[in-house]
This record gives C-alpha cells, structure tokens and sequence, in this order.
C-alpha cells in the first residue's frame, strides 16, 4: 500500500517529531538528518515536491544551552524554542547543502490559517521556493503564541500545512512503527494497524497509551491530523523515523507503517 502511494504521490509533506530528529540525550541527531537529506534527495530526483515540518526547537535549545530544561514557565519555554530554532536550521542548512538542497524557514501560528490574505501569503512562498527546488521547513512560531507550546500541535500544523498546500500525501516520521491496537510499549502483544479507513471505528478498538519523553504529539494527535487530511481526500502515513532510510524503505516495500486512506 505504502509503496503505490508513495509513487503516486507528487506532492508530499514530511513531519518530523521530537523523538525522531533527537538523539537519546536530546541533541540534534545529524546522522538522521543526512539520512533524511539524502531521501529527500532521491524524491526530488523522481519529480516530487517535499514540505517539512519540522520538531525540535526547544529541544535543540536545551541542548544548546545545557540548561533550563527543568523550567517549565512559558517565558523560558519560549525562550528555549528561540535559541534552538536558530541551532535547528543551521543543522539543516549545513546537512541539506551537502546533497546541494537548499532550505528555507516558514514559522506560522494559528493564526495564520485563519487569515485569507496570509494564507494566500503562505501559499505563494511555498509555491515560489518550491518552483525555484528550495526546501520549506515549517515550524511552529512558538516564541510569539503562548496556547502554541502544547501537546501535539506540530501533527496538527503539519496537517493543515497539507491541506493548506493541496499536498497528496502527509507522512508523519515518530518514534513509533505506526498505530496498534494498544500501546506497544506496555503490551509486548500489541500489533500494528497497517491501514485505515474508518478513523472512527479506529478510535472505538483501540487502547491509547502514553507518549515518549521528548515528543510532543501522541497518538490521538495524530488521528485528529489524520482525520483532517483524509476530509481533503490527502492521504497520510505514520511510520517510524529511527529506522534507517524508512521513506524509502516504505517506497520500497521493506517497511511498514499505518496508512490513513
């Protein structure tokens, strides 16, 4: 499955968690980066277009600074996303240079796709960047919007940056295979729903568990994107981002995640 719509897909957003772009210790992981370049690559090369969302500001600010991790004020919140941002893309910057991909910063809020005159803004610079082969990496504009800095909010800024850029597919990279049954961390028998098409008898057989120690997102964020992105007739995967060249182990067959059809 994942295989034909990936093929069939031209235009596809790349979400990537907390867990996924960070190492155990919380630092910026490069060699996940390189890999993720490459494929990048590799899709350009097949005709496609590539949006990323991208996780992982405040993170990379606490690594940065090797401090205030354990401040949970929203001043301090705000302030780590500010000084990790920069860390973040320049870590992109230096990466997606080597494969001769050049990237550029979107940071939104909320706000912005409840504006027509900015969506329409958002939509022609991401026209424009991706006619001239720059990659757009999207991020939360987490240091101006207070109600930003919560749970999930990257899932469901990926999703409306989809529908928003009329994309054909969302992939959203965790630190999971895909969905279960029930949560695969407390249950050594949970198995994984490799399709979906009815998110609502989804949500009645399934046992949410808890999410990883540096992502923001769980499970039901990603269903609440998945929802929305299959309402625009857009396709979404969810797969796992720590396993070495998973895009184009999907595209090839090797890897499965879950599909929302």
């Amino acid at each position: 499955m994942e295989q034909d719509i990936i093929k069939n897909s031209k235009k596809i957003v790349i979400k990537i968690g907390s867990s996924t772009i960070t190492s155990k210790d919380g630092v910026i992981n490069k060699k996940f980066l390189d890999s993720l370049a490459s494929q990048v690559k590799s899709l350009i090369a097949k005709g496609k277009q590539v949006v990323i969302v991208s996780s992982g500001a405040r993170i990379a600010g606490v690594s940065t600074l090797c401090r205030w991790s354990r401040k949970e004020d929203v001043n301090y919140k705000q302030a780590l996303c500010a000084i990790g941002q920069v860390e973040l893309m320049d870590s992109y910057r230096i990466i997606f240079n080597k494969y001769n991909v050049h990237v550029a910063q979107i940071l939104l809020t909320r706000e912005d796709f409840n504006d027509s005159s900015r969506t329409l803004n958002i939509r022609n610079t991401l026209f424009t960047l991706l006619d001239e082969n720059v990659i757009p990496i999207v991020n939360e504009n987490d240091t101006v919007c207070v109600e930003e800095i919560k749970i999930g909010d990257n899932d469901m800024l990926a999703a409306q940056t989809t529908v928003l850029w009329n994309a054909d597919l969302l992939i959203i990279l965790s630190d999971i295979n895909g969905i279960y049954d029930k949560s695969p961390v407390e249950h050594k028998d949970a198995k994984l729903i490799e399709l979906v098409d009815d998110i609502d008898e989804l949500e009645k057989n399934i046992s949410i568990g808890r999410s990883s120690s540096f992502g923001t997102g769980g499970i039901s964020t990603k269903l609440k994107a998945a929802r929305l992105v299959n309402k625009f007739d857009i396709n979404m995967i969810v797969a796992n981002g720590k396993k070495d060249n998973i895009i184009e182990k999907l595209e090839s067959g090797e890897e499965k995640g879950t599909v929302f059809i």
